[in-house]
């Protein structure tokens, strides 16, 4: 006799007006204003291992590269305790690889997944360009350096600005790590509450950003003036109160800030694309709902 059928979500697509784009931003900003210090140090500990596994090379690289869809569930995650009134925890990270281990190996195929076509884009971005980008990131990030050092970079800068094959490279490299995160923006919360397969989630995950591309648009367009004013306003605190040196100050917290907020919203963005259902006597994670 075969077992029965595990208990488990229901999930149905859900429509939401353009407008509802804004309001993402809105609803971050209230869950980041209730857990500020636990929220943005979640981030800050991710991005210094990130910083950590850069120093072991290009394997270390690939393993920070490989944990980036994680991140997103691991807000997820923390904005659901949040909401709930809990403790924000750091074993978020380790969550998903706790309930079943085919949830396990699909989180694990969506990350190896994500490093091959995230590596895939990157390598036809320099093929196109002869690794003319890498070479001007590295020239501006000396540029401080020296006067010697700050002369080349503006004269690679000015160089760049004339090179179209730079130009193509620049637009495959954005437009091809855009069309990357689409399938993966919501892949690993559709496995860990949704239960599905990698395939699938990533399916799911496309679908949903197409069902409600207005609102993800106004919501891109909300993030682009907010970052804008952002950096106009430390343009202006920097010439009237400090120079250079507090905007190198002020830089890091302000960017830390914004992220936190916007990945507390990727929570609200996904409940307002799916529903789900738990059957009755469900043993699977509580999930997550629209807040009050």
């Amino acid at each position: 006799m075969s077992p029965a059928k595990p208990l488990g979500l229901r999930l149905t697509l859900h429509s939401v007006p353009p407008k509802q784009g804004l309001r993402w931003i809105a609803l971050g900003w209230q869950v980041f204003r209730r857990a500020p210090l636990a929220l943005s140090s979640t981030l800050a500990m991710f991005l210094v291992a990130a910083m950590v596994l850069s120093l072991l090379g290009t394997v270390g690289a690939l393993l920070g590269l490989a944990a980036l869809p994680l991140l997103s569930l691991a807000y997820m995650l923390c904005t659901h305790q949040v909401l709930q009134k809990r403790p924000v925890s750091w074993q978020v990270f380790s969550q998903p690889f706790r309930l079943t281990p085919a949830r396990s190996r699909a989180q694990l195929a969506l990350a190896l997944t994500y490093v091959v076509a995230t590596v895939a884009v990157i390598a036809a971005a320099a093929a196109i360009d002869g690794g003319r980008f890498e070479e001007l990131q590295r020239l501006m990030a000396e540029a401080g350096q020296s006067e010697e050092a700050r002369k080349a970079a503006e004269e690679a800068l000015t160089a760049a600005l004339t090179d179209s094959s730079l130009l193509w490279a620049t637009l495959v490299r954005m437009g091809g790590l855009l069309l990357v995160s689409i399938p993966f923006w919501y892949a690993p919360a559709l496995v860990h509450w949704g239960g599905q397969g990698a395939l699938q989630a990533l399916f799911s995950s496309t679908l949903g950003l197409w069902r409600n591309r207005s609102a993800f648009v106004l919501n891109g367009l909300g993030w682009l003036g907010i970052l804008m004013a952002s950096s106009l306003l430390l343009a202006v605190l920097t010439t009237l109160l400090g120079g250079p040196g507090l905007l190198a100050l002020l830089v890091m917290p302000v960017t830390l800030l914004m992220l936190s907020v916007f990945y507390c919203g990727l929570y609200f963005m996904f409940v307002d694309s799916f529903r789900f259902v738990a059957d009755e006597g469900s043993s699977e994670p509580t999930p997550p709902q629209q807040p009050d």
